[in-house]
């Protein structure tokens, strides 16, 4: 039985591999994440005698790369919850906090939990590409909230109530009429400087142009709206 505890940070991995009866076969060693030097561990791993089990904590997004290359390799690679670790009872960490301590400290716990621990597979590699996706849209779908928002406040100062002129959905694309309208019109006196005639022959312009539907009526509500608003910004 061989025990890899790995202690994984950013750009480095501290590793210590270790056997039953407090056997060291190599001390705590910090191992950079080039791919020469994982591939020289892992040759290393390879050359040991017997049924070999990596552990390490799944804690931010450090270790992903290192547990992919292990198991890609088909070295038995575990992740483990942190909380489990730093709950195993072993009294090997002590203060201060290094990574030296902690890779001991996952190796031992290699060993006592030998056959219980859990393989890091595809599943494993698919529920992190998930959660990866997931984080990228929930971030994206903030900062499209947060920039609506912030258009709407700008709004409030040249053209108040122009984001409620249309109520038509999203296309396809994701652009709304709304927020296309205000692009061409951004202020209140961009309308009611013209004539009504004026401003519906542009504005049916405006609609052939970017392909939406035109309504006499709707230009002429959209004209008497902006005719009584009050900006806090003038045009010029």
């Amino acid at each position: 039985m061989n025990a890899v505890g790995i202690d994984v940070s950013k750009g480095k991995s501290t590793v210590t591999i270790r056997r039953p009866g407090d056997v060291v076969l190599m001390p705590p060693c910090d191992i950079p994440h080039t791919q020469s030097a994982i591939n020289a561990l892992i040759e290393q791993i390879k050359t040991l005698d017997g049924e070999t089990k990596a552990c390490m904590e799944h804690t931010g997004r450090y270790y992903e790369p290192v547990a992919n290359w292990l198991s890609d390799a088909g070295i038995f690679v575990s992740a483990v919850n942190p909380i489990l670790i730093r709950d195993f009872g072993d009294d090997s960490l002590r203060a201060p906090k290094t990574d030296k301590a902690d890779s001991k400290k996952i190796a031992r716990y290699t060993l006592d939990r030998w056959v219980k621990l859990k393989q890091y597979g595809s599943m494993d590699k698919t529920r992190n590409q998930l959660k990866t996706m997931n984080r990228q849209f929930g971030f994206y779908m903030d900062q499209k909230t947060a920039m609506k928002n912030n258009l709407i406040s700008l709004l409030d100062q040249t053209y108040p109530g122009a984001n409620d002129f249309f109520d038509s959905p999203a296309r396809s694309d994701g652009s709304r009429k709304w927020v296309d309208f205000v692009y061409t019109y951004w202020h209140a006196d961009c309308v009611r400087s013209k004539s009504l005639q004026a401003f519906t022959e542009h504005y049916q312009k405006w609609c052939k142009r970017n392909r939406y539907n035109f309504s006499a009526s709707k230009a002429e509500k959209i004209y008497q709206s902006s005719s009584n608003l009050i900006s806090v910004y003038s045009e010029r």
